[in-house]
């Protein structure tokens, strides 16, 4: 009930609302920015402890609130899903191959650029996967938190959190004006297995494709929900495994004398 009477909390949150919706959406080139990337930008700003704007009982109540109204959301991102349903399943294997480009983006890029920017087993935590609370369990229970693979993981579930929405709304809008992809495989591909990063990435790319907006949401939606079920089997059994491997062939590649061999 605190929550409820945190009129502070409440007052900051619709001066943030009244102020972002006045901005609207920007547009700057190919990106649009939309009003939930200033308003995340907004509550940043407000949320340095510095300036003493929110205080830390402020910050728990707000973080409260962030689990309820995401539940929310997603429980709205599943009723778009029942009247496209027929829609979803004309993609078939496509919706489950999605589920491969979360970890090649992570693990062929992102590892052996950060075995070449120095980091050790680290690497392996922060790239065989997005990082969201799914992921930290599965490295938590294989190697535990206070490992290197622990740090790794913490470090991108960090940034991912301050960050992820942010920057995954920007790409998805400049990828969306490119045109070479279909909406729905950017609508597939928004669907990441985190509730903020989905809503903010299809936002964007409805944003492009307005009236294709019911089929998008159905699509992201369906495609978060795989990545959140099917998902963990996948890093489980493919992609931590395949970025263990990674990391022996790039670590001696670029001469790391630390333990190459893992614990797969």
């Amino acid at each position: 009930m605190d929550v409820f009477k945190d009129w502070r909390l409440h007052m900051l949150a619709l001066v943030i609302v009244i102020i972002s919706e006045l901005i609207g959406i920007q547009k700057i080139g190919m990106i649009s920015l939309l009003p939930m990337i200033f308003a995340m930008i907004i509550g940043g700003i407000i949320s340095f402890p510095k300036l003493k704007i929110l205080k830390e009982r402020n910050m728990k109540h707000a973080s409260s609130i962030m689990t309820v109204s995401l539940m929310l959301l997603i429980a709205k991102l599943g009723l778009d899903i029942g009247p496209n349903l027929s829609h979803i399943m004309e993609a078939k294997g496509a919706l489950l191959f999605q589920e491969v480009g979360h970890f090649i983006g992570t693990i062929l890029f992102g590892l052996p650029l950060a075995v070449a920017l120095g980091m050790g087993r680290e690497a392996v935590g922060a790239t065989y996967s997005v990082a969201r609370e799914p992921n930290i369990a599965i490295i938590a229970d294989k190697y535990g938190l206070d490992s290197p693979e622990g740090s790794g993981v913490m470090a991108m579930y960090i940034c991912g959190t301050l960050f992820g929405a942010i920057w995954i709304s920007i790409l998805a809008t400049f990828i969306a004006n490119l045109g070479i992809l279909h909406p729905y495989a950017l609508a597939m591909g928004a669907g990441v297995g985190s509730g903020s990063m989905m809503a903010a990435s299809a936002g964007s790319i409805i944003a492009v494709y307005p009236t294709m907006a019911e089929s998008i949401r159905a699509y992201a939606a369906s495609a978060n929900l795989m990545s959140s079920v099917l998902g963990i089997y996948i890093y489980m059994f493919f992609s931590l495994p395949f970025a263990n491997k990674m990391y022996v062939v790039f670590s001696r590649m670029f001469g790391k004398t630390d333990n190459v061999s893992g614990n797969s």
